[in-house]
């Protein structure tokens, strides 16, 4: 009689735990809780904009603000070494989807000296401040750092000045 019941029990104890696996992770972001299809999806970069203390900015799709480097020359970032700890690049995998208000013809990437592929935004190289951590927190505007000019970006891709 025991033995027939084991399969029941761990038939139940699968079943819980897929319910929780498919919905927890789908509230908090994280991709290893996602299931596989919405994990891809989700994978994808993202531009959006975000409220910040200087009106509508550019971040990511998590809300983090993307900075300009005046220093750097067109598509090419010149922000490596003690910069680029400072000022991480947005690396991405491939090129980013616009969202609301984001103009998609403005985004594109550009390949770093290391080989990694950076999100840009129209035409300048983009980047996070490393203590930048909330969503629309902006701690290091119109800065001069190695060499040039920290800007968060407006949707028409201008530097807020």
């Amino acid at each position: 009689m025991r033995r027939n019941l084991l399969p029941i029990a761990i038939l139940a104890a699968a079943t819980l735990v897929g319910w929780g696996a498919s919905t927890s992770g789908a509230s908090d972001g994280d991709p290893a809780a996602i299931p596989r299809a919405t994990a891809t999806a989700s994978a994808k970069p993202r531009l959006k904009l975000v409220d910040s203390a200087y009106g509508t900015i550019l971040a990511n799709g998590r809300g983090r603000a993307l900075y300009l480097f005046t220093a750097d020359r067109g598509k090419a970032s010149r922000c490596y070494g003690d910069c680029a700890t400072a000022w991480p690049p947005y690396i991405v995998k491939s090129k980013p989807a616009a969202g609301r208000g984001v103009k998609p013809g403005k985004i594109g990437t550009t390949r770093r000296s290391d080989g990694r592929l950076q999100a840009t935004y129209a035409g300048h190289p983009v980047y996070f401040y490393e203590d930048d951590n909330e969503p629309g927190e902006v701690l290091c505007q119109a800065v001069n750092e190695f060499g040039g000019y920290w800007y968060v970006l407006r949707s028409s891709g201008r530097a807020v000045r």
